[in-house]
């Protein structure tokens, strides 16, 4: 598979701040790649560096064999990008915004833009200073989208989307990698990542900890589940069970907390056994789930930085 995005060993320091240290990875065309880590860890940096906001002060970035640097102006016209933080001139309206950026880019397929302004239900006619931060989130992936790129650089693309809108961005990525584009997609949400992205990269205090298939999220992805019983329950008939790492009970034994990594089958069919009064299941932060597995053997993160596969 041929690279389109190539990073290798990029550094930016902003001094005391955290900026990102020695970072690479190979992004191929046609792929998904998800871009995963909490708020902090260097996303942003990382795309700033690759759409040359700023500077890299080691390392390289290339995409489709242009340096992000030199070549920034040649490379923007065949890259879409979504900002972590959009800034746009508050007094035009969607439709304002968007015509503007069709014409920078010499325009666009009308039919095609109108289309993604209905998937995602955007109301043009309204001033961008008066959308709620979903709206102005639809307005900038409409303009990534738009001219069809042959890549798609996305920080946090889905923040601020309601459900449904989320579910349109997906149906939009899939349709990108079908046609053979690429998608460079940030994220700090495990459950996002899983359903658009074919491969990850995790990044963690500005160093890559990991990099794998997207199935190799199963190895971090830890949540619990809380179930309320009608009486009393019997903890050792959850703490023997596939998938449970952990057993709390709570309320005088009944109810239970799981500490889960896998699938719940197993725990949903022991339950079954008992009258249930209510089951909830909470997925901690992503700052959580790697405070847990990177340092659970006492190892800071930049030890496990080391172990990139």
């Amino acid at each position: 598979m041929t690279a389109i995005i190539e990073v290798e060993k990029l550094t930016k320091s902003y001094g005391r701040r955290r900026g990102i240290a020695d970072v690479s990875f190979q992004v191929g065309e046609g792929e998904v790649f998800g871009f995963l880590g909490p708020n902090g860890a260097g996303k942003t940096t990382t795309i700033r560096v690759l759409m040359a906001l700023i500077r890299a002060d080691s390392g390289s970035a290339k995409i489709t064999g242009l340096d992000c640097w030199d070549r920034s102006v040649d490379i923007k016209r065949s890259v879409g990008s979504v900002p972590g933080e959009p800034s746009l001139d508050g007094n035009l309206t969607g439709g304002q915004i968007l015509e503007y950026f069709a014409n920078l880019r010499g325009g666009v397929d009308q039919k095609y833009l109108n289309q993604l302004v209905e998937r995602l239900d955007l109301d043009t006619g309204r001033k961008f200073r008066q959308y709620s931060t979903g709206n102005k989130r639809k307005v900038v992936l409409i303009q990534a989208f738009m001219h069809k790129p042959r890549v798609l650089i996305l920080d946090e693309p889905t923040s601020g989307l309601d459900p449904l809108n989320q579910q349109e961005f997906d149906g939009m990525v899939r349709e990108a990698r079908e046609e053979g584009r690429t998608v460079f997609l940030s994220s700090h949400v495990l459950s996002e990542v899983e359903k658009t992205c074919t491969r990850v990269g995790i990044i963690r205090e500005g160093r890559l900890v990991k990099i794998g298939g997207v199935h190799d999220l199963k190895d971090i992805k830890r949540y619990e589940i809380t179930i309320l019983f009608a009486q009393p329950v019997p903890v050792e008939a959850f703490a023997q069970l596939e998938g449970v790492t952990d057993v709390e009970t709570l309320n005088d034994g009944r109810a239970v907390r799981l500490a889960m990594q896998g699938s719940a089958d197993a725990v949903i069919k022991a339950a079954a056994h008992y009258p249930v009064i209510s089951l909830t299941s909470y997925e901690p932060s992503l700052e959580d789930v790697f405070l847990r597995y990177y340092e659970s053997d006492g190892r800071p993160a930049k030890e496990v930085a080391a172990n990139v596969v």
